[in-house]
């Protein structure tokens, strides 16, 4: 491929997800999408068999930006495990609360919509999550490791606290206001504090 097709590519997928954080997936049309990207529907077809093939590729690439850009907090040199993760919640807290009707977290956002109507997203959904919760599982077992954290269960308390993470947004989402999020640090803090 050349780099205007991978350009093309990309901007389709950025577009919709700028689109479907606002209005979810299942009430944007292609035509929506294709228009807000300016890219004709052969070019759409040209990377994406269906909606739901196009539905899997945002996810995936959001997955992977998301990671990428959360190793800049969890993978920083020389903090402690307890450290990084403190950054890593306050970060995500920032960020949802900065306007807690606009929502940026596709996973909070597409879950619940998409888990009953494709299957294939779904399976998205679960192991880009699944991959966040390794990776929160990993400083979490660095920090019992360097002393910052108590002894814990690193997999079964990434879980619980991705968990707590991703309802509290949804109660901010529901309730517009940070309330479920500054409960969620209180209790995180609680839990990783020695």
């Amino acid at each position: 491929m050349n780099i205007r097709h991978d350009n093309t590519r990309q901007h389709i997928l950025e577009t919709g997800h700028r689109i479907f954080a606002g209005k979810g997936f299942t009430s944007v049309g292609l035509n929506e999408l294709l228009k807000t990207a300016g890219v004709p529907k052969g070019s759409f077809y040209h990377y994406f068999e269906s909606k739901e093939q196009y539905g899997q590729a945002l996810l995936e690439d959001y997955f992977d930006r998301y990671l990428g850009d959360i190793e800049n907090v969890l993978g920083s040199e020389g903090a402690s495990g307890h450290e990084r993760l403190m950054r890593y919640w306050q970060r995500w807290l920032d960020r949802q609360c900065d306007d807690c009707v606009d929502q940026k977290c596709l996973v909070v956002k597409l879950s619940a919509e998409v888990a009953d109507l494709s299957d294939a997203m779904r399976l998205t959904l679960r192991d880009g999550t699944d991959r966040i919760v390794a990776r929160i599982a990993l400083v979490i077992e660095a920090g019992v490791a360097d002393g910052s954290l108590p002894e814990l269960d690193a997999q079964t308390t990434a879980q619980t606290l991705y968990q707590l993470w991703l309802g509290a947004s949804l109660l901010g989402k529901l309730h517009r206001n940070s309330d479920a999020l500054e409960n969620a640090m209180t209790f995180t803090r609680q839990v990783l504090s020695r």
